[in-house]
């Protein structure tokens, strides 16, 4: 039996996935607030909007199951309405409709106007620019561009953004300007791919000359960079985050693979011997650079050989934060049309033991820090902690600084000098300074 809702209705949005599906229900929310609506973020609502993740196959078994719960609820009285938007019902809207009836409407993740119809608001072009941020009011991401146009044989990104189109340098810095007022010291540029930035819109690789704009912004203190294809990576930028204070010596450039015969298959447009040069490039410009990636293990065709070269490969670069995924059979990539010949249980062993070696790197690192004094920003507080972060790590994903809150205060979102005291393999224990 269904409840009578009285009074205005609450909009819930859920998010799952990626920084990108985070900055997206961050507009969808503002917009919602500016229509005079209710909305709330993964809490309790009386319409429920899923910002769903369809990327690989435990991302849309989380979508899935997420939305069969709610429907639950909805089919228990708990909530009226559940409306489903993102990257899975862009790719599997038909599948959807068919197998879970009970969602009230599924949208793409270009559909926004749409959605908004439906939840009784319009769409404001007004506010392009404006977000009500989800993450801690000291950091937002910053969508650069929208969709992405490499031909990665492993990636149905494009399936379900579209193609690369890049976001101009005027409303970024005017949307950066904003989101300073609001508090924000950080922000995290994100995207599909960073490195084709501004192509689309100016003819060239424009990354270099957005950073030289968003460094201006009064209230930014740091900005740093995720997600930067490695094949036509301008080295311009190298020279801004290596001169410029405000941006963060720090990257996370995702290379997938190092046998050349897989990365020609994975058409990722590089190869062992250009992947090392690019590297020794960004380490010589910037000698001070912690360098992010991830890495996917269980690919058609990675032999015992191919995987030893990968982790011989993982030792020698030493990369201070490290990522591993195993590979996931996606239909309509041109991967799929290859046997996935690689068992599940490999796959999920070779993971464990690329992360394996990479515990063993980070602790050694850490241990090199012992001693030396960072300047970090504190995100939250934790039991008998404040957490915080060196310019070298992004939330969520990398190490954490953590200074005992017994005989300290530190304000969250603020910025503090730290000496390192000692250190695990993901975490550094300090002092103030």
């Amino acid at each position: 039996m269904r409840t009578k809702s009285v009074g205005k209705k609450k909009i819930n949005v859920v998010t799952l996935g990626c920084s990108k599906n985070v900055y997206d229900s961050e507009v969808l929310m503002s917009q919602l607030k500016a229509n005079g609506k209710e909305v709330v973020h993964e809490d309790k609502g009386d319409i429920v909007v899923i910002n769903t993740c369809g990327f690989i196959d435990n991302a849309k078994e989380e979508s899935i199951n997420t939305i069969l719960d709610y429907v639950e609820a909805k089919n228990r009285g708990e909530v009226e309405k559940v409306f489903v938007t993102g990257c899975l019902s862009e790719r599997y809207k038909p599948d959807l409709i068919k197998e879970i009836p009970d969602v009230d409407q599924y949208f793409g993740t270009r559909d926004l106007p749409i959605l908004l119809k439906h939840l009784g608001a319009d769409y404001k072009h007004e506010l392009v620019g404006e977000r009500l941020t989800t993450t801690p009011k000291h950091y937002a991401y910053l969508k650069i561009s929208e969709g992405c146009d490499r031909p990665c044989s492993f990636c149905a990104i494009p399936l379900m953004r579209g193609g690369h189109v890049s976001t101009p340098i005027e409303k970024l810095v005017n949307e950066a300007a904003k989101l300073a007022k609001k508090g924000t010291k950080e922000l995290i540029l994100i995207a599909q791919d960073l490195t084709y930035y501004g192509l689309d819109i100016y003819k060239k690789r424009a990354l270099g000359d957005l950073l030289k704009e968003l460094v201006k912004v009064e209230g930014i203190e740091w900005i740093r960079l995720h997600y930067a294809f490695p094949s036509g990576f301008p080295e311009d930028v190298l020279d801004i985050i290596r001169e410029e204070p405000k941006v963060c010596n720090y990257i996370d450039i995702p290379l997938q693979h190092i046998n050349s015969d897989l990365l020609k298959s994975m058409k990722r447009g590089t190869t062992h011997e250009k992947t090392d040069a690019l590297l020794a490039k960004f380490r010589e410009k910037v000698p001070d650079m912690a360098i992010r990636t991830t890495l996917i293990v269980g690919y058609p065709g990675e032999t015992e050989e191919r995987f030893q070269e990968l982790k011989d490969w993982v030792k020698e670069q030493k990369f201070d934060r490290l990522g591993c995924f195993t590979y996931s059979h996606e239909e309509n990539t041109t991967a799929y049309v290859l046997e996935d010949d690689i068992p599940q249980e490999v796959k999920e062993a070779r993971v464990e033991e690329i992360m394996e070696l990479q515990s063993q790197i980070s602790w050694e690192k850490n241990q090199e820090k012992i001693g030396k004094t960072f300047k970090c920003v504190f995100d939250r507080k934790e039991g008998n902690y404040f957490i915080g972060r060196t310019e070298y790590d992004s939330p969520d994903v990398d190490n954490t600084v953590l200074v005992s809150a017994e005989d300290t205060y530190i304000s969250i979102g603020e910025f503090a000098e730290v000496k390192i005291t000692s250190a695990e393999e993901f975490d550094l224990y300090g002092e103030l300074v």
